[in-house]
């Protein structure tokens, strides 16, 4: 690969990866508001408005996976950990500095809107970890099984595992961390796992568009990934 082409193919990753991180500490700050989505009539999805931008990350993770390959795709989920500790740190300082007298926010409404975000981070962090780490470990094992063939089996099969076990996994912690009141697990869990597995699927002729543009850009063949180091 040329220096210019392996430039350009750094800066495109660098840039996936912001958005991944961006999507990822943006879910853990905005989970408290909670909203509803007629789906045309046929269901009534009741969800975290933290859920819009985390569907994202595991796009992202499915296109580094099929592009630059796996030990790429695990590098952004490492650094995703760093940037949601970093961002949980600088909320406590935030949330310790006292408010003065005129501030459009004060001490109480501050704590209301992020008092509980550590939990959140924690929760969110644990079943991030778990599925990440998952998706990942499925796309592979289908390429493989697929020999680089059907994109849209290894993208929805790792997307629909993992997204199931992140929904269950930080309903569960925040349930018992008194965050969310256990008599909402059943709804939130049902609602939060159709709404992933509906952007999985809309969000595939996105992936094979990616895929496709970086295969003609960098004369890839079918499977094939970018190696950089």
């Amino acid at each position: 690969m040329e220096t210019k082409d392996k430039l350009f193919a750094y800066k495109i990753y660098f840039t996936l990866g912001a958005m991944f991180i961006a999507s990822l500490v943006v879910s853990n700050l905005i989970f408290q508001k909670f909203f509803y989505w007629d789906f045309f009539g046929i269901y009534r999805f009741e969800i975290s408005v933290g859920i819009l931008p985390y569907p994202i990350t595991f796009l992202i993770t499915d296109i580094i996976s099929e592009v630059y390959g796996k030990k790429k795709a695990n590098q952004v989920v490492t650094a995703g950990i760093f940037a949601s500790v970093f961002s949980l740190m600088i909320i406590y300082v935030a949330n310790a500095a006292p408010a003065i007298e005129n501030s459009p926010v004060d001490d109480v409404l501050f704590s209301k809107v992020f008092g509980q975000t550590a939990l959140a981070v924690l929760a969110s962090m644990i079943a991030y970890l778990a599925a990440q780490y998952i998706d990942i470990y499925i796309f592979h094992f289908w390429k493989k099984v697929t020999k680089g063939k059907m994109l849209w089996v290894r993208n929805n099969f790792s997307t629909f595992t993992s997204q199931f076990v992140d929904t269950f996994a930080v309903l569960f912690l925040l349930c018992n961390f008194n965050i969310l009141s256990w008599d909402l697990f059943p709804g939130l869990l049902l609602s939060g796992f159709l709404f992933k597995v509906l952007i999985a699927i809309l969000d595939t002729p996105v992936l094979y568009a990616s895929v496709y543009y970086f295969q003609k850009r960098f004369n890839l063949a079918r499977g094939e990934e970018l190696i950089l180091d």
